[in-house]
């Protein structure tokens, strides 16, 4: 389950978010929509612990990310938009490091790793190659392996279909669902409005960091009568400036975090 309870952000005189509330619950996949600067990184980063909301709560699985981070960290696995990888490293050594992190044991760790990357349909002659000359979508592979190694009972992606072939689309939109099916708790940051709508039970849309909507794709539909996703996302954060502010910084999909001591 994931929580935020009044999430608010400020960054001086400059709020990025304001007074922000939702609940995702077990085998629920939420698409998360907004234009740049409507808050939805900083949401991200809030919710593993990247960043410290200026006001109210986050919780993942029950456990608050303020005061018991590592245990909520546990439970959490993220595809991060521009996550960086250790590119001298080959995917296996990268994901073994990985679950070492996690404190998953040798023979598990090893078997996990095999699974991950083949139902990632990473070619076998690219396991041991170090990842210096990776394509984005194979590194994007392996970042999706690091995520779910630890079988994590929440997951946060980010735009996670970026540099995939339609063959590795494909089969991370597999991924999901089974995940979801499986009881995993889901939160999707896309600005790919149509696979929001193929993939998500429910859609949150940001503007201007609130939450200005919130539901099934045909209950909003239902209130904007004859109009598309597209259409209703265009009218309700068409005006005003970014409020959020730029984050150049990447980290290390899989390494410890801030405030996660191990």
């Amino acid at each position: 389950m994931i929580e935020a309870v009044a999430l608010g952000k400020s960054y001086g005189e400059i709020r990025a978010l304001c007074g922000v509330s939702f609940r995702v619950d077990p085998g629920e996949v939420v698409g998360y929509l907004g234009p740049n600067g409507a808050g939805k990184s900083t949401t991200v980063k809030i919710l593993t612990g990247l960043q410290q909301a200026t006001s109210g709560n986050a919780r993942i699985d029950g456990f608050d990310l303020a005061t018991h981070p590592v245990e909520a960290k546990r439970r959490l696995g993220l595809v991060p938009e521009s996550g960086a990888l250790y590119e001298s490293l080959t995917p296996v050594e990268y994901l073994n490091f990985v679950g070492e992190l996690h404190e998953i044991e040798s023979v598990e760790r090893r078997s996990r790793i095999q699974q991950q990357l083949e139902s990632l349909q990473l070619s076998p002659d690219d396991w041991h190659r170090r990842m210096t000359g990776f394509s984005k979508g194979m590194r994007q592979r392996v970042l999706i392996a690091a995520a779910l190694l630890h079988d994590p009972k929440v997951l946060l992606f980010d735009e996670p279909l970026n540099g995939l072939d339609v063959q590795g689309m494909v089969r991370v939109k597999e991924i999901i669902a089974e995940q979801a099916e499986r009881g995993c708790t889901i939160l999707y940051c896309s600005h790919l409005l149509d696979v929001v709508e193929r993939i998500c039970s429910r859609i949150l849309i940001l503007a201007k960091g609130k939450i200005c909507i919130d539901g099934s794709l045909a209950e909003i539909q239902a209130g904007y009568p004859g109009r598309t996703l597209e259409q209703i996302f265009q009218e309700l954060t068409a005006e005003g400036p970014s409020t959020e502010r730029p984050e150049s910084q990447e980290f290390v999909a899989g390494s410890p975090q801030p405030g996660n001591a191990r």
